[in-house]
């Protein structure tokens, strides 16, 4: 079957079914998904993590504080079981989430773009750096699913992100910025003096990586659900270059799902 059909397909069928389940379990929306052997749910939860390279590079040399901040998801997915025993299955799903942290650092020669006084001066930053990161996402999963048992489930499997809402900043402080190179022009930042950076413009917006998870169904509707996934291609778009590691953004999803 052509993947986008099957994909419609899938979405189809929860709708019809998402919209009859309000009036009883033997709805003709729900027979007809079980006939076809299609579940549904909508579920919610919270992002834990950060944008991160890995492994950690030379230029960081402590990471002195870490906010994951409040980083909702809301989503839904459509399951088709395979075979007679129905263990393995095909999902897809649609998410809208944000992901972010707030970091204080401490660095030697890190790559760095401040705006002091109107104009940009760029070059290696030695000291102190605080980010704030966060970014609004479309998030498009597909996964492969396994039944351990009728209460506990597993999946994997890739997804594809579309940013958006895109912010990245912060400031430097107590500190030095070597301008363009280590042994260049040297401008210094001491006790309450600070310098702002701005990368926001520099988050791609296509993402894409991997995924995998487990889920519990603790009662007849209500399931708990864990999910990590780690992007593949970085938040930077390719042409940026000031920071010289590709970060990676890693998250911890823990939520709830009511599954019809």
């Amino acid at each position: 079957m052509n993947i986008k059909r099957y994909i419609s397909a899938l979405f189809t069928a929860a709708a019809v079914a998402f919209g009859a389940s309000a009036q009883g379990d033997t709805t003709p929306g729900l027979i007809w998904s079980t006939l076809h052997a299609l579940d549904y749910e909508v579920f919610a939860g919270v992002n834990i993590g950060g944008a991160s390279p890995m492994p950690l590079p030379a230029e960081i040399r402590s990471i002195d504080s870490y906010n994951p901040n409040l980083n909702l998801q809301l989503g839904a997915k459509a399951t088709k079981w395979l075979g007679k025993d129905k263990k393995w299955g095909i999902g897809v799903g649609i998410i809208f989430e944000s992901k972010g942290m707030k970091t204080k650092a401490t660095v030697k020669n890190y790559g760095m773009e401040i705006i002091q006084e109107g104009s940009r001066l760029k070059g290696n930053w030695t000291g102190r750096v605080q980010t704030r990161y966060s970014s609004s996402l479309l998030t498009l999963p597909i996964t492969a699913n396994y039944k351990i048992n009728s209460r506990l489930k597993v999946s994997a499997g890739p997804y594809i992100g579309i940013a958006m809402n895109n912010n990245f900043d912060g400031y430097v402080y107590e500190g030095y910025l070597r301008e363009n190179d280590p042994t260049g022009n040297k401008v210094s930042f001491e006790g309450d003096s600070r310098a702002a950076y701005d990368f926001s413009d520099d988050i791609r917006t296509f993402q894409w990586g991997a995924q995998a998870g487990i889920s519990w169904l603790a009662f007849r509707h209500l399931s708990v659900n864990a999910n990590l996934t780690w992007g593949c291609n970085g938040i930077f778009k390719s042409s940026f270059k000031t920071i010289t590691f590709t970060m990676y953004p890693i998250y911890l999803n823990l939520g709830f799902g009511y599954a019809f």
